[in-house]
């Protein structure tokens, strides 16, 4: 009988700690369980099994629009059964299994809203979130965004927000019947963003980018 074959190795467990992040091999596909070995100060980001080194401590201007974001949505979340994270804050994304070894995406977005308490643990969430806001800022890759974009878009997250400090705007990708990401026009200042997500919310985008400098 022949050997199985697998195209590419796969790390399921690691049983020491691994503390620096040059002892891993990013050739190598990992599952979140690996990952909860990693004792490194590094961030990263675990998408389809591949090391997704984050960027450094996020700047000033991009912790600013985080909190002007993150205020109102805490604010009109109240008493309602959504929940509301900020990064750091793991979000896993399961294609069958939910076990760590079988967990091999694994993201921190910026800002997440999550309905359904069932997807709620102790390590963060586990399943797409309703809303996903990503700030970019330099250090975003283009290849970043586009592979985030698709793992937002194929696990069914309702609502992508692209947050540009530079342009002070927010682009809307909102998913259709068919699963596929639907873009908005470019909200930009002296505008109001809603959700489709948390009917009669409003976000003043003034609001969002005053006072930046």
């Amino acid at each position: 009988m022949s050997k199985k074959t697998v195209p590419y190795p796969i790390l399921d467990e690691i049983d020491e700690p691994v503390r620096q992040f040059n002892e891993l091999d990013v050739s190598l596909t990992y599952s979140y369980a690996s990952y909860l070995n990693w004792l490194f100060p590094e961030r990263v980001e675990l998408i389809a099994g591949k090391i997704f080194e984050m960027s450094p401590a996020p700047s000033r201007v991009h912790q600013e629009v985080s909190i002007n974001l993150l205020n109102p949505l805490v604010n009109f979340l109240k008493g309602k059964p959504c929940k509301v994270y900020a990064a750091p804050f793991d979000v896993r994304f399961p294609k069958g299994s939910k076990a760590n070894k079988d967990v091999y995406t694994v993201l921190q977005p910026d800002i997440c809203v999550i309905c359904d308490k069932s997807k709620l643990d102790a390590r963060g969430c586990i399943g797409a979130p309703d809303i996903v806001v990503e700030i970019l800022s330099p250090g975003n890759t283009k290849m970043e965004l586009l592979h985030k974009y698709k793992v937002y878009e194929e696990f069914g997250v309702k609502e992508y927000w692209v947050v540009s400090q530079s342009d002070q705007s927010i682009l809307i990708y909102t998913l259709n019947d068919e699963g596929k990401f639907q873009p908005s026009k470019i909200f930009t200042l002296s505008e109001k963003v809603t959700s489709a997500v948390l009917p009669g919310f409003e976000l003043v985008l003034d609001d969002v980018f005053n006072d930046l400098d």
